[in-house]
Formats: structure tokens, C-alpha cells, sequence
């Protein structure tokens, strides 16, 4: 879905389709140790706990991506980022598979993609767990 005005935030996206927060994906960008991209699904008024995701990679708690690594690594603007389509570890929250769908970046900060919670873990590849705060 396209949209004339920015999809950047939870909330603007939210409204772009008219929808509450809980409906919204947030691709969290985090960055391992040795520079890999990983990237955690939560709910949009979820926020993702690094230590969790550490825990559940096996390794130490990864630092938030900045926003030029988020574009280097994913090939899409902060704000844009789609849930999938790009080398990373993928993990969702077990609470986004509440849903019988979310919106999710659609790969511009003007675009959402509607997707079954899923489908968007068959499409990354993600592991299911708790990594939200």
C-alpha cells in the first residue's frame, strides 16, 4: 500500500491505515558483534529488550543499528524498512503472532505491506520469541 504522506512512525502509520498501533510491526535494527544485522519484529507499542534477543542468539546484547547501517545494510531508509527481503537474523515476538495480521514497512517511509503474522515468518525465516521489554 502506498500512501501520500509519511508512514515513518508507528502512529503515522497507524493513521495512514486506519488502524491501532498494536496492528503495526516495528522493524528494530540491532547490530551483533561482528557486524551483522539483526532484526527484531515487535508490535508497534512494543519496545525490544537487546538483552532478550542476546539471550535468545546466543550471544552478547547487539547495539541499535544507526541509521546509515540501517539503509548500508538493508537497502532501505529508517522508517521504510520491510520485515523482510534482505540478508539478517530475523526474530519475532511471540506477541505479534497474536494478530491475524500486521502492517509492516513497505521498503519506503510512504509505503506498509499487510501481511499474516505467518506469512511474514515463513518470509524471513524468523525465530518466535520473547524479545520484547
Amino acid at each position: 500500500m502506498v500512501f501520500e504522506k509519511s508512514c515513518h512512525s508507528v502512529q503515522e502509520a497507524a493513521d495512514a491505515v486506519g488502524a491501532a498501533p498494536e496492528d503495526l510491526v516495528k522493524n528494530i535494527c540491532l547490530v551483533d558483534d561482528s557486524g551483522g544485522l539483526i532484526v527484531a519484529n515487535v508490535k508497534g507499542e512494543d519496545r525490544v529488550s537487546t538483552k532478550k534477543v542476546g539471550k535468545a542468539l546466543g550471544i552478547a546484547p547487539p547495539r541499535p543499528a544507526s541509521v546509515e547501517e540501517i539503509l548500508a545494510k538493508t537497502g532501505y531508509p529508517c522508517g521504510g524498512v520491510p520485515s523482510f527481503s534482505y540478508n539478517a537474523r530475523y526474530l519475532v515476538d511471540k506477541r505479534v503472532m497474536e494478530k491475524d495480521f500486521v502492517y509492516t514497512g513497505g521498503g519506503s517511509e510512504y509505503s506498509l505491506i499487510r501481511i499474516s503474522p505467518a506469512e511474514l515468518v515463513k518470509a524471513n525465516g524468523a525465530q518466535v520469541v520473547n524479545i520484547r521489554k
